[in-house]
This record gives structure tokens, C-alpha cells and sequence, in this order.
């Protein structure tokens, strides 16, 4: 399969996460990116399914405050 180079534009610590991300998996920024658009390209692909969301699908209770967590997780892993 052909491969090609694409620039996008993306905030930088979104980038340093990603690249954390990847090499604790062993794999590259490259690979993940390929494989979520591969899922998103799939004919019965539903609109936001991603690997990455279906295994945390259901991992907080129900009665989480969700913009706490959000906040929560920004300062864990970005430090601001």
C-alpha cells in the first residue's frame, strides 16, 4: 500500500502526550494516527468509534462529575 506525508497542525502538548502514549505501547505517532483513521475509513465504522474509546467505554461510574475529571486528567498529564 502507498503511503504518503501529511502535515497537520496540532497543539504541541497534544503531540508530546501522543508520542508518550505511542512509545509506551511500542509503536510510533505514525502507526497510531494510520491506524485511527483505518478505523474511521471503515464502511460500518460508527461515527466516534475508536479503539482507544472502546476500551475506556463504561470505566467511569455514572455518577462522575465529568468536567472535574476532564480537569482532572489536564493538570495529571499536561501540568497546567
Amino acid at each position: 500500500m502507498a503511503q504518503t506525508k501529511l502535515t497537520v497542525r496540532v497543539d504541541e502538548r497534544w503531540i508530546e502526550a501522543a508520542k508518550r502514549y505511542a512509545a509506551r505501547r511500542q509503536t510510533t505517532l505514525s502507526r497510531l494516527i494510520s491506524e485511527y483513521l483505518r478505523t474511521l475509513a471503515m464502511p460500518d465504522a460508527p461515527e466516534v468509534d475508536a479503539p482507544v474509546l472502546r476500551r475506556l467505554a463504561g470505566i467511569l461510574p455514572a455518577d462522575v462529575d465529568s468536567e472535574a475529571h476532564r480537569r482532572y486528567l489536564e493538570e495529571k498529564h499536561l501540568g497546567s
